[in-house]
């Protein structure tokens, strides 16, 4: 980017990043965590350990099964194992957002620290909008939109704590429910290849199934399944394309 979108320093670049925050991304985030300091109090989740999860274990699947495993009397060792395999999901946004915002003097510590703010809602906010920032100040705006949504969701749910706890269970779900949607809604509609609708629509499918099969390891059968199925498809199509040539 050149000329007045180049300008502009990395405090100026941060402070848009944090009024992200009235974004549509950030707003729907901030209802979902009414709905898990719903979650968090009927679990019997102290306000103080709910507001250290939002800023330590950031993605709110995460936190879910954390509380879940706990309720249902999973060990330790078990409930580590649970938080992880969800946390991996993230591994490829990680892969698909730092080469998007580093430069070649962006040192490694802050690059592993703003990935720490990756999750669903960051990175579908950054990869609609980085490309539009000057490379040299993305991860100022990154940290800015990053830090900003961590920090007022922590506030939110410390405020919420003791109000929602009497909401209806099917309140707190729906508001559970908005954040992936809107998730699966934004990728599917920025999708670059058809290949991409493919991996959604067979991990939709195959959900329902493998939560019926083995519903401890439905979303990953899911997803290992849907991937794969759209890996071989996209495969095929290129081998297609490459024989019509």
């Amino acid at each position: 980017m050149t000329g007045a979108g180049a300008e502009g320093t990395g405090l100026s670049w941060f402070l848009r990043g944090v009024r992200g925050i009235a974004s549509l991304p950030a707003i729907i985030l901030m209802l979902s965590f009414v709905g898990f300091g719903a979650f968090a109090s009927e679990a019997g989740v102290t306000m103080g350990q709910a507001v250290f999860m939002i800023g330590s274990v950031w993605a709110l699947p995460s936190k879910v099964i954390l509380i879940g495993s706990v309720m249902a009397g999973g060990n330790l060792a078990a409930t580590f194992i649970a938080v992880t395999l969800s946390a991996v999901r993230l591994m490829p946004m990680v892969a698909a957002l730092v080469p998007e915002i580093r430069t070649e003097r962006t040192p490694t510590w802050l690059l592993l620290l703003v990935s720490h703010l990756i999750a669903i809602t960051a990175w579908v906010f950054a990869m609609e909008r980085v490309r539009d920032v000057p490379r040299e100040h993305r991860v100022s705006f990154f940290a800015g939109f990053g830090t900003t949504l961590v920090l007022v969701n922590m506030v939110l749910v410390a405020l919420v704590y003791n109000l929602v706890s009497a909401f209806p269970p099917i309140v707190a779900g729906c508001l559970f429910f908005l954040t992936p949607v809107y998730f699966l809604a934004s990728i599917w509609t920025s999708a670059r290849h058809p290949v991409i609708h493919v991996a959604l629509a067979v991990g939709l499918v195959a959900g329902p199934v493998f939560y019926l099969l083995a519903p401890e390891f439905d979303i990953l059968l899911a997803g290992l399944i849907g991937g794969t199925a759209a890996w071989a498809i996209e495969r095929a199509w290129r081998r297609r394309r490459e024989a019509r040539t």
